[in-house]
């Protein structure tokens, strides 16, 4: 068991059947009334992520997830077909529990796996990641005066917004959190 007390992200546990991971958790207390513990976690069987309200003190039973080092192949349409780095075992994921980390993917990369007994759960990939620009747009009038802005889209043909100087076929680093521009990578 796990107090919801010790909840920071990356801890993860089973309530009511399912299995969480904390993304962020946040501790308050009011006056002499108990400690709240408001946690956003995300359903590692179904991607969704939700706000869990708990009372301080209470416990949850911890997720004992392994995680193991492999490389993305591909995308065949329904599933990510992942191998494992050591025994070149192939595994597959159905896509709609690796919506947002497909924005990130490219072949080749390095993920993690994580793993419940034996059911495969979903993939953790780093918290920043370099990627390739491939289309570059022009920014748009009216948008130039304070922090200019444009949107580009990347290799994996996620859009986001970069500074002007940021061009087609530059590598730049990107949030896997937020989906945010961090900085310039290096070629």
């Amino acid at each position: 068991m796990i107090s919801v007390n010790d909840f920071k992200p990356g801890i993860t546990f089973q309530l009511d059947g399912n299995l969480y991971v904390v993304l962020t958790a946040q501790h308050s207390k009011q006056g002499r009334g108990q400690a709240n513990v408001k946690a956003k976690v995300k359903d590692l069987r179904s991607g969704a992520t939700t706000i869990k309200s708990f009372t301080g003190g209470d416990k949850v039973q911890k997720a004992h997830i392994e995680t193991i080092a492999m490389n993305y192949l591909y995308n065949d349409g329904t599933s990510a077909i992942l191998m494992d780095e050591v025994t070149y075992e192939q595994v597959e994921i159905p896509l709609k529990r690796l919506e947002w980390e497909l924005n990130f993917l490219v072949e080749g990369a390095k993920v993690k796996v994580r793993k419940f007994e034996n059911e495969i759960l979903d993939i953790e990939i780093p918290l920043n990641i370099e990627l390739e620009v491939a289309e570059a747009f022009d920014a748009v009038k009216g948008n130039t005066t304070t922090n200019p802005q444009k949107k580009v889209t990347l290799t994996t043909g996620f859009e986001l917004e970069v500074p002007m100087f940021i061009k087609q076929g530059d590598i730049i680093i990107v949030s896997t959190e937020e989906g945010k521009y961090i900085g310039k990578g290096k070629k």
